[in-house]
């Protein structure tokens, strides 16, 4: 079995680009919804992320002033692996040096002492999601920034057979009440930085929905459809759903308040049905990339014609 192993400045690249650019799939959702916005003051705020993206890229600063949380998912199967001790200690450093080097603002701390480090280093940063698929042809890896402003209007629960509800409404309702704030939810609102993406985990206990929920909208393109046609059905349902809602880009009103919906489900037990609800800002910092054996290298999140 051929072995992936990667130099300090090939991940440092990548770490760099997640900094620095959104991916492709991103930028075109939100030209596309600049163009067809009916609310002036809404376009303006789409217009102006676009050109905040084009800028950051001439530039070389950070796309958005929060350093968002930085997680990685290394995927590969029997033909190759990764040097797993390689390829995640150069990311954890580099990661630590593009703080220093001012692409990220140090922001990591200890829960409840809040002490920080100053250079986005701690226990368990960055967070590693390592999964073996035995027919993978190469190595797979993501590193993404979600911006953790995103996180206060993120809810979990529990839901029970009786209130998933016919025609699962009771998921239903619990999306379009997280988002609206109703039921004593906080409320999306200008909190996700909207025009936001949802990323919804549905089953296995509630630890696997959690991490379901953000694998789900940083590891996906955001512009496939979902391979199962019951959950791509609900996908295009609560977007078009929650786009109905008017709250807009960054809160103020207007056609585009989410650009996707991402589910991604497991097996559960027959009591329960815990949902997670994962928001991501308008700002999809990550960069993803696949290794093949022969050499060839494939970018990940790209718009296809």
């Amino acid at each position: 079995m051929s072995r992936l192993e990667l130099t300090y400045e090939q991940v440092y690249d990548l770490v760099h680009k997640m900094c620095t650019r959104v991916s492709p799939d991103n930028l075109y959702l939100l030209k596309k919804a600049a163009e067809k916005e009916s609310n002036v003051e809404a376009k303006t705020f789409l217009e102006t992320m676009v050109k905040n993206v084009a800028l950051a890229g001439e530039k070389d600063k950070p796309v958005c002033q929060s350093p968002g949380y930085p997680s990685v998912w290394i995927r590969w199967g029997e033909a190759y692996e990764p040097n797993l001790t390689n390829i995640m200690g150069n990311i954890t450093k580099a990661v630590q040096q593009a703080t220093l080097d001012g692409y990220i603002r140090p922001s990591i701390v200890h829960p409840l002492t809040r002490v920080n480090p100053g250079d986005s280093s701690g226990r368990g940063v960055p967070n590693f999601e390592l999964r073996y698929d035995k027919d993978l042809p190469y190595v797979e890896i993501v590193v993404s920034a979600k911006g953790c402003g995103a996180e206060l209007p993120n809810v979990a629960k529990i839901l029970t057979p009786a209130t998933l509800g016919k025609n699962y409404k009771g998921l239903k309702k619990l999306v379009l009440d997280t988002i609206t704030g109703s039921n004593g939810f906080i409320g999306a609102h200008g909190f996700p930085c909207p025009p936001f993406s949802l990323g919804i985990g549905i089953g296995g206990q509630m630890d696997v929905a959690a991490k379901l929920s953000r694998e789900a909208i940083s590891t996906r393109n955001w512009l496939d459809h979902n391979p199962d046609p019951l959950f791509d059905s609900l996908e295009q349902e609560l977007l078009a759903d929650i786009n109905k809602l008017g709250n807009g880009p960054a809160g103020i009103g207007g056609d585009t308040t989410a650009l996707a919906v991402k589910i991604a489900w497991a097996s559960t037990h027959t009591a329960i049905c815990p949902v997670v609800i994962n928001f991501h800002c308008w700002v999809a910092r990550r960069f993803g990339l696949r290794f093949y054996p022969d050499g060839h290298v494939e970018e990940l999140f790209q718009v296809k014609d």
